[in-house]
């Protein structure tokens, strides 16, 4: 019997926790294509999602935490609060005025408003372990949301995100209507609103799926979809997880970039051309259609996805390192001390002319003599290694100085 780690997930996959269907099935028959409804039975969780967070919690998080804006939005009726109607200065030695306001946050709650807990990947340990291992198995970064609504209310008018979300009921039964897009996979900037009309009849007709959700159900989402969710008549609780996956338009883009090297593109267009008059266009337009797909093939995979790296990197965070207990770890190592890659680390290990490597770690490099780079590659691995044991050094001596620098630059943890 294997003992449940802190999210509950045990040595089950993270995605297991929130599809009953087999990864290759969900890859292929849902994921960016179909919603899909995985009711708690199929599941078999411990406790459903009450592990990642619970009313409990949200309570903790609301009254002891000192929440701040954005990590609070609320929505009544639809329409978004200002801050200042549930915010307030955190008081002496705290003089921050935009602090949640447990009185304020009680009596919106009361009168019908669904709060909104944000960035919870970065605030609740459950939901930054669970986020963490979901993400790594994705290979995506998420953001985790938590939506509280009283009973018989609605948060939020039909809508659709622009990003894929996975909706875990903790508490409570939400109504749920999902209709087809009326713009299939939308781009981050093709947000609903400017098809707000379309959205609206869309919702007027029949619904695709229409399902209560009780605690421990899920539901995935592709980007697009319309919903919109009422609590019945209970308060309810839901998390959501949204997937901020990039997208073939991120390839066009930095190919578009990169195109403004080529002169003939950077050409200026002729002189007096009425750039109004379509007759005038076409000529250009074709011949600047000939040009760039003539460039378009000399473009190389390596450099679009070295570009896309700094784009994608950024976008998710390592696992959180204690600075404390990793300084003293650092300082009192010795060769029989067991290190570990930081979990959820993005990083590229490189040639750097003939006596150094580069490590590529998001937002900075480090710089190591060549002879390093087998021992950094064992090191990060993924798994447990004793300093002594790291290969291609001479001496305890140069690895436990190699051990100790990624354990400063927070590279490897203790294991």
């Amino acid at each position: 019997m294997t003992n449940p780690s802190p999210d509950g997930t045990g040595d089950r996959p993270a995605l297991g926790r929130v599809v009953a269907v087999d990864p290759d099935k969900f890859a292929e028959a849902y994921w960016g294509r179909q919603p899909l409804l995985t009711r708690a039975d199929e599941l078999a969780g411990p406790d459903g999602f009450r592990d990642l967070l619970s009313p409990e919690a949200v309570d903790e998080l609301l009254s002891e935490r000192g929440l701040r804006t954005p990590f609070l939005r609320v929505a009544n009726q639809g329409t978004v609060l200002p801050a200042s109607a549930f915010t307030a200065s955190g008081g002496a030695g705290a003089e921050i005025a935009d602090q949640v306001a447990d009185d304020k946050i009680m009596r919106l709650y009361a009168d019908g408003a669904t709060l909104v807990l944000q960035g919870l990947h970065r605030l609740w340990p459950p939901l930054i372990r669970y986020a963490g291992r979901l993400g790594e198995e994705l290979r995506q970064p998420l953001q985790v949301n938590a939506y509280l609504t009283p009973a018989g209310n609605k948060g939020f008018a039909t809508h659709y995100d622009t990003h894929d979300v996975f909706v875990l009921q903790v508490d409570g039964t939400k109504r749920w209507r999902i209709h087809e897009p009326v713009l299939p996979e939308p781009l981050e900037r093709q947000a609903w609103g400017g098809r707000a009309d379309e959205v609206d009849a869309v919702a007027e007709g029949p619904a695709a799926l229409d399902v209560v959700l009780a605690p421990g159900d899920a539901l995935y989402l592709p980007r697009g979809w319309l919903h919109s969710a009422r609590a019945q008549g209970e308060r309810s609780l839901h998390l959501t997880f949204g997937v901020r996956a990039l997208t073939r338009y991120a390839i066009v883009e930095e190919l578009l970039t990169l195109a403004a090297r080529n002169q003939r593109l950077r050409a200026t267009l002729p002189y007096r051309m009425d750039v109004a008059d379509a007759g005038q266009v076409a000529p250009e337009l074709t011949e600047t259609v000939a040009v760039l797909r003539e460039w378009l093939l000399t473009a190389e995979p390596a450099e679009i996805a070295e570009r896309l790296r700094e784009r994608a990197w950024p976008a998710k965070r390592p696992a959180p390192v204690r600075p404390l207990a990793q300084l003293a770890h650092a300082e009192g190592l010795g060769p029989g001390g067991l290190v570990t890659v930081r979990e959820g680390l993005r990083w590229d290990l490189s040639e750097d002319g003939p006596d150094h490597v580069v490590l590529r770690l998001t937002g900075r490099t480090l710089r190591l003599p060549a002879y390093c780079a087998p021992a950094v590659r064992t090191a990060l691995d993924g798994r447990t290694h004793r300093v002594g044991d790291l290969p291609g050094l001479d001496d305890d001596a140069d690895r436990l100085v190699l051990a100790r620098r990624l354990l400063r630059e927070a590279v490897l943890v203790p294991a």
